[in-house]
């Protein structure tokens, strides 16, 4: 069990936490035809545009209420329904996805009551859903922001349905599932016969495709008939703690069941996932997936020398971290230093003695004997400081391409996530044995020349 430590600084050094408000919009980017609106100043905006922009290497649709020095005083309703009106009139989108941010949360913006005042003067957004998510910046953190724009479109457009398709799931990926994960989830769940609706589903949207035409809006991820028919589901697959709150959302509304894996990393964790889909599907593991597990133990065998005894140092969201740092310790490593940007359940069960509330800046101050560094770009300038590697993971990944088709999860996932921590693991080792090696020689060279200036005069 793991002592969860909120840290008191002044001020944050190195931050590794990102706001709630880019996580709704995020969540909102893997819906098809939508167009994230955050509500409040435009540097709002133009932050999460350039770390989405970054990372995915995409165009990234998002507007802004552009809310002024006056309208934080007086009010921004006019912003929100101009913004409104402007975005139905240029882009023609399915769904608007409506954050907001901590300058509107802290003037008291009362954007669901604009919403119904904006709708009752402008009958013809009748077919636009408008879906606000309060997601002020100064609390939680990025995977809270995802999690509450889920819940929000369940509860705003799941439909309840008087009969299942005994074949069609739902599945709800949180935050930390790159949209390679998400494809990964997808077709195993369909190798099992389901028809898998996944909510938001960025492996449709974010996953680098070069489309037809111009689109103004997202293009690809879940449809807006895809959510409301989620009712019509077997059972709900929640990948995340974070996804707890729309999966009960979605089995309130709905009467949909599911079934919550904390995370689907590691052969335990993949044998969960399969051992469900079969149990629920009545049909055989097939041939592919006994293969991959087989290659998964094979790699696990051939790479536990890499691991064993090693430090591992993480800074991560809480769904990541449990995904990464329980995996670590099943491969033989252990996690010297755990830092983490929120408060979650799951944080107590990490196989650690603590773990920190904290920024890069804390895991840098107790990451210096540690062999491997897991974190986002941003610790990239921290690895170079310690001399230690850095296995990027997480968001934003600026530095790197292919972040977005990158795979941990399932037997595959797993394989592969072995042989990059292995392989980096084993190149941190061989450093370690040639520094020493050198060192030996320099000392070697030092007596060897100190026994010679002993006997220096008949040298002369």
């Amino acid at each position: 069990m793991a002592i969860v430590t909120r840290l008191s600084k002044a001020c944050t050094v190195n931050p590794l936490k990102m706001s709630q408000t880019i996580g709704a919009a995020l969540a909102f980017l893997g819906l098809d035809r939508c167009m994230p609106l955050l509500h409040g100043a435009q540097g709002c905006t133009a932050f999460g545009l350039v770390l989405f922009v970054r990372h995915f290497r995409e165009a990234i649709p998002l507007q802004t209420t552009a809310m002024s020095e006056v309208t934080t005083i007086m009010g921004g309703m006019d912003n929100v329904e101009q913004a409104i009106l402007n975005i139905y009139n240029r882009a023609h989108p399915a769904v608007i996805g409506i954050c907001s941010t901590g300058l509107a949360e802290t003037q008291g913006e009362d954007v669901e009551g604009f919403l119904r005042i904006i709708r009752a003067r402008h009958p013809e957004l009748a077919a636009v859903a408008l879906v606000f998510v309060s997601t002020p910046d100064y609390e939680g953190a990025f995977q809270d922001g995802w999690s509450q724009a889920v819940t929000r479109m369940v509860e705003e457009l799941a439909e309840p349905a008087g009969h299942r398709q005994p074949q069609r799931i739902n599945i709800l990926p949180g935050s930390h599932l790159t949209p390679g994960d998400i494809e990964e989830l997808r077709e195993t769940a369909e190798a099992f016969g389901f028809d898998a609706q996944v909510i938001p589903d960025l492996s449709g949207s974010l996953d680098g495709h070069v489309p037809e035409d111009f689109c103004p809006t997202t293009h690809g991820g879940a449809s807006l008939s895809a959510i409301r028919g989620c009712g019509t589901a077997t059972f709900t697959l929640a990948v995340g703690e974070q996804m707890r709150a729309p999966a009960e959302a979605l089995k309130r509304k709905t009467g949909v069941p599911y079934h919550l894996f904390p995370r689907l990393t590691g052969l335990a964790a993949a044998d969960d996932l399969i051992e469900l889909l079969s149990e629920r599907s009545g049909r055989p593991v097939p041939a592919k997936y006994r293969r991959q597990r087989s290659q998964l133990v094979d790699a696990m065998l051939d790479g536990h020398f890499a691991f064993a005894g090693k430090q591992v140092a993480i800074a991560a969201e809480p769904d990541l971290l449990a995904a990464v740092a329980p995996w670590f310790a099943e491969m033989g490593a252990k996690i010297a230093a755990a830092v983490t940007t929120t408060e979650s359940p799951v944080l107590a069960a990490l196989p650690t003695d603590e773990v920190l509330i904290g920024d890069l800046a804390d895991l840098e101050s107790r990451a210096g004997r540690c062999d491997l560094l897991v974190t986002h770009a941003h610790g990239r300038q921290m690895a170079a400081r310690l001399g230690r590697p850095l296995l990027r993971m997480g968001l934003p990944l600026f530095d790197r391409l292919g972040g977005a088709h990158r795979t941990i999860i399932g037997y595959r996932g797993t394989r592969d996530l072995v042989f990059e921590a292995g392989n980096m693991l084993s190149a941190q080792t061989e450093e370690q044995h040639a520094s020493r090696g050198d060192e030996h020689r320099k000392l070697q060279e030092a007596v060897s020349f100190s026994d010679a200036a002993g006997s220096g005069g008949q040298c002369l």
